[in-house]
């Protein structure tokens, strides 16, 4: 018995595995890797909380469920951009909480295989820290993001006790 589940976990596992769901910021394309991507839904009302970091826009409602949610753009230094009908938010489980992502659009899941994900460049020791990988594509390239990485641990403590602050 508990080698059928383990054989259903690895097969569910794999079904996932070279699928990225890619987005825009910009004119740049990212990937994230699906099996952290719980949901896709447009803007919804944002409830301020105080004392975040400036790329953490707030809270919302999901459903009953409180999610904090952060601007992709601000947390990679772009410059801030109104919301507009394009603009959604990715629903992740990272760190083990779930944490909204504000990007510009999102474009479609596609597969890269392994073999043609390359390591991004390192310019300098903190650059790059988001992109776990630079995707090679058809069309050109996707910079792959590193879910665990875009928030250290006192940015996720931050967000895990952003619903309790209203609470």
């Amino acid at each position: 018995m508990a080698n059928i589940i383990a054989n259903e976990v690895l097969e569910e596992e794999d079904t996932q595995k070279d699928n990225f769901l890619t987005f825009t910021l910009d004119s740049e394309v990212y990937g994230i890797e699906i099996k952290y991507v719980m949901e896709i839904i447009g803007m919804q009302s944002i409830s301020k909380v105080p004392d975040l970091p400036e790329y953490v826009k707030g809270i919302i409602n999901l459903r009953g469920k409180i999610i904090p949610v952060m601007d992709v753009r601000i947390k990679f230094n772009k410059e801030p951009k109104e919301y507009n009908d394009r603009t959604s938010t990715i629903i992740v489980e990272m760190n083990d909480i779930f944490v909204g992502l504000i990007i510009d659009s999102v474009s479609e899941v596609i597969i890269i295989p392994e073999s043609e994900i390359v390591a991004p460049p390192e310019f300098s020791v903190n650059k790059n820290k988001y992109i776990c990988g630079i995707g090679k594509t058809g069309e050109g390239v996707i910079l792959l993001v590193n879910c665990n990485k875009l928030l250290n641990e006192e940015e996720t403590n931050a967000l895990d006790n952003a619903g309790d602050k209203l609470l």
